[in-house]
């Protein structure tokens, strides 16, 4: 079963990526915050979902720092954000994929799929 780890500090958007990812087989660990991604106590995943607005630490902060460690530079990040501008702001920290919200779920069981193939 391939793994996903989503750092989401809202409660709703948190529920409802999980419900979706669930039905479509795959093992979800949410996360509100994204502190612990800093660190090496998880378990890897085969994709991590960051909101770029969490409290404490920015998710494009968290994809720069993933995205420079050995153990975690080759595994996909998407981005998801309300902020127009993500699109530029992902590809600058490195990002896999993007998706603004509000999004469409088949946006993001496709891109989820697409990375984990």
């Amino acid at each position: 079963m391939k793994k996903v780890i989503v750092a989401e500090d809202d409660a709703g958007v948190q529920d409802s990526i999980r419900m979706v990812l669930e039905d479509a087989g795959y093992d979800v660990t949410v996360l509100s915050g994204g502190e612990s991604l800093l660190g090496t106590e998880y378990d890897l995943p085969d994709v991590f979902i960051l909101d770029k607005q969490l409290s404490g630490v920015d998710g494009l902060d968290i994809c720069r720092f993933l995205k420079t460690q050995g153990r975690t530079k080759n595994i996909p990040v998407i981005m998801i954000s309300a902020s127009s501008r993500i699109d530029m702001l992902a590809k600058d920290a490195q990002a896999d994929g993007v998706l603004e919200k509000p999004f469409r779920i088949e946006a993001l069981r496709d891109m989820v799929a697409r990375h984990t193939a």
